[in-house]
Parts: C-alpha cells; sequence; structure tokens
C-alpha cells in the first residue's frame, strides 16, 4: 500500500510539472497573440478606412480578446495545478475545450472571409482613393493612402494611371499628375512629374501589396492558432490524467 501510495504520488508530481510547464508555455502563446492584436490596431489601423468593412478592425480585437482569454484561463490553470483543486480543475479543462472549438471555427471564418475580403478591396479600393482622397472630412483616407504608398512602395490602386480619374487630381491637385506620397523621394510638388524615375511603377499597383499584407496577417494568426491548438491538445490530456490521479489520493 505505501509504495503504490508512493507511486501515486509520484506520478502526481510529474503531472503536476508537466501541467505547470504546459501553462507557462500557454501563457507565453497568449502574450504573442495579444500583442500581435495590439501591433496591428496600433500600427496598421489607417488602413481600416480604406476597407469597406470592418472585418480588419474586428479580426484585432477578436485576437485581442482571444490573448486575454488565454492568458487568463493559463493562470487559472497555474492556480489549478499547483493548489490541486479539482473543481477548478474541471473549470480549466472546460475553458481549454472552449478556446480549441473557437480557434476552429475562427480559422475556418478567416479562411472564408478572406476571400470576401479579397474580392471587396478589389472592388472598392479604387473607388476609394479616387473619390475620397484630399476631399473635406476625409482626412483618415488621405492619410491612410499616403501611408500605403510610401510604406508598401506603390501608386494607385492597380497602377499610377488610376491617378488621372481621382477628383482630386482633376480639380485642384495643382497640376500633380500624382500625389506627392507616390514620389520614390516625397517632396512639394514632386507629384507632377509622373516617371518611373521619380514616382513607383509596381505591377499590381497597391491592391496587391495590400492584399499580399492582409494574407500575411492571416498566416500568423493560423500559425498561431495551430501552435496554441497543438498545445491545448497535451494540455486537456495532462489535465484529465491530473484529474484522474487527484480522484485516487484520499487528501
Amino acid at each position: 500500500m505505501e509504495a503504490q501510495a508512493e507511486k501515486n504520488s509520484c506520478g502526481t508530481i510529474c503531472l503536476k510539472y508537466l501541467l505547470f510547464l504546459f501553462n507557462i508555455l500557454f501563457l507565453l502563446a497568449g502574450g504573442a497573440v495579444l500583442a500581435v492584436g495590439v501591433w496591428t490596431l496600433a500600427e496598421k489601423s489607417d488602413y481600416i478606412s480604406l476597407l469597406g468593412s470592418n472585418y480588419y478592425s474586428a479580426s484585432a480585437y477578436l485576437l485581442i480578446a482571444a490573448g486575454s482569454v488565454v492568458i487568463l484561463t493559463g493562470l487559472i490553470g497555474c492556480c489549478a495545478t499547483l493548489r490541486e483543486i479539482k473543481s477548478l480543475l474541471i473549470v480549466y479543462l472546460v475553458l481549454l475545450l472552449c478556446i480549441f472549438l473557437l480557434e476552429m471555427i475562427a480559422g475556418i471564418l478567416a479562411f472564408i472571409n478572406y476571400h470576401e475580403l479579397d474580392e471587396e478591396l478589389q472592388q472598392n479600393l479604387k473607388q476609394t482613393m479616387q473619390q475620397k482622397y484630399q476631399q473635406p472630412e476625409q482626412d483618415s483616407v488621405t492619410q491612410a493612402v499616403d501611408r500605403l504608398q510610401q510604406e508598401f512602395k506603390c501608386c494607385g490602386s492597380n497602377n499610377s494611371a488610376d491617378w488621372a480619374d481621382s477628383v482630386w487630381i482633376q480639380d485642384r491637385s495643382n497640376g500633380r499628375l500624382v500625389p506627392d506620397s507616390c514620389c520614390k523621394t516625397p517632396g512639394e510638388l514632386c507629384g507632377r512629374r509622373d516617371h518611373p524615375s521619380n514616382i513607383y511603377k509596381v505591377e499590381g499597383g497597391c491592391i496587391q501589396k495590400l492584399d499580399m499584407f492582409i494574407l500575411k496577417q492571416l498566416h500568423i494568426l493560423w500559425a498561431l492558432s495551430i501552435g496554441i491548438a497543438s498545445l491545448q491538445l497535451f494540455g486537456m490530456l495532462f489535465t484529465c490524467c491530473l484529474y484522474s490521479s487527484l480522484k485516487d489520493d484520499p487528501y
């Protein structure tokens, strides 16, 4: 009996350490998800005004919420593991399962919505840039377009020729053929010279660049989801084993 108790005790201790290590990794993963969400919202929020939907901003908020829930779940797991509270282990296991299911649903929706977002981007970006750039009460769009063209080294939605139909270019651009943000070396009125040596001539224009950026963000999201989901499978297994071990422990 003593040998059996010692064996159970050693097994319980090993499971505790394994589950505690898992929770540390889970906390780090949650922190990574939260950081990606905050970075996306803080650094790239200008581009939200260029999209016809709130999918991009919603994705960022979803990452922030998911990271916060993962961190909270990890803290609950650490507490339940160290203090061997069986009821808290059940709560922790249920949270892990819920997060796992939500990750699967979010991954599927992200894949589906990407194609819808891509079509929307193709349809709306050109019109947004031509109709709203440098127009009254459209400062956010103007800033987003200028930043987009400078950061991604592009000019126009599909190419620089798109700017010929811009409301601003036609009405009051002071002789500019493209915005100054199209210039490789931006300066006042540099957009008057529409030449490859002066402005960005990128095949596919800013639509392709922005589309590639969004796809890269989704790849990061998918990679994080797969990594966390893999961790969760081990976490659920360790939690079940620890719970069974504690049930047999009279203390």
